[in-house]
């Protein structure tokens, strides 16, 4: 039997995991939010305490609600805190096998009733409820960085999800303020089956030499009424996981997702977008300052 959710137990302390116990506690839950490494697990409170004493200078939330928001945050380097959850959300690397691997060591530490939900993007949630003794409880919450501005979350239901558990977490959704969309377990799933080709498209253009970064971004923010450039939104997403995504949409469907050269080089080379400091654009404090001077010389030498 599902029972009410209050206690979420977030797996993984990085920009995903962060931001998803950030809105969960200023939604009113409890939230353990844990990670194997101390130091993300410090930079993930002192960024999220940064972010709730920015929305009290700018008006958007009292200092008694900052405070009661950070209360009801624990941050945990063991899983056995889980002992307690209601809903464990899964947001570590993207790879099956590191994603099972959780939910197999939470099976016997969490309560029968726990729900075991995946951030994944573009795993299969099928084949992560098959490491789990609770396949019927396993589930799909895909939220979009930065989760507490961004209003989507994407539920994706295995092939033995029960409509009690999809009914439960978006109960949670919109708790967070977020727009719900329902999605089968298929490769990519809504948004990144549509979004990945136009993103790795643009890495060709320029890997190509068709347009500059900036061209290509302007091109599409003017031209489509995008609000944000496709290279842009990559450096916002991280290349690393915009890569991983398109090698395991690629595995699953096709040479269609097949990556980019240009993005597979720029992601060996350490720039991973906003969060390295340097993608397509370079960052200070989290500002876009120009465009990386790596491609500006690369697409000199190149023309």
């Amino acid at each position: 039997m599902i029972m009410a959710i209050q206690n979420i137990f977030v797996v993984g302390a990085g920009l995903m995991g962060s931001g998803i116990a950030q809105n969960a506690i200023t939604s009113g839950f409890t939230v353990t939010l844990n990670d194997q490494r101390q130091e993300a697990l410090d930079r993930a409170k002192a960024n999220i305490e940064k972010a709730l004493n920015r929305d009290v200078e700018k008006g958007r939330m009292t200092a008694g609600d900052r405070d009661a928001a950070l209360a009801r945050l624990t941050c945990a380097a063991t899983l056995e805190n889980a002992k307690d959850a209601d809903l464990v959300i899964e947001a570590i690397i993207e790879d099956l096998k590191a994603k099972q691997a959780v939910f197999t060591s939470l099976e016997d530490i969490c309560p029968a009733h726990t729900i075991f939900a995946s951030n994944t993007s573009s795993i299969s949630l099928t084949a992560l409820a098959s490491a789990t003794k609770r396949p019927s409880q396993v589930v799909g919450m895909h939220f979009f960085s930065p989760v507490p501005r961004m209003k989507l979350c994407e539920v994706i239901f295995g092939l033995l999800t029960t409509q009690e558990v999809l009914d439960a977490v978006k109960e949670v959704g919109e708790k967070m303020g977020k727009t719900l969309i329902q999605a089968d377990d298929k490769p990519g799933f809504i948004v990144n089956r549509a979004l990945l080709p136009m993103l790795n498209e643009a890495c060709v253009i320029v890997g190509s030499y068709i347009g500059s970064v900036e061209e290509m971004d302007n091109g599409m923010k003017l031209g489509c009424n995008h609000p944000m450039g496709p290279l842009e939104l990559a450096d916002m997403i991280g290349l690393d996981i915009l890569l991983d995504v398109m090698m395991t949409m690629e595995k699953e469907i096709g040479s269609k997702y097949a990556p980019s050269l240009l993005l597979r080089k720029l992601v060996v080379s350490g720039f991973l977008g906003r969060k390295s400091g340097a993608g397509f654009y370079t960052y200070e404090n989290g500002k876009k300052m120009g465009v990386n001077p790596v491609l500006t010389h690369f697409q000199s030498l190149a023309r």
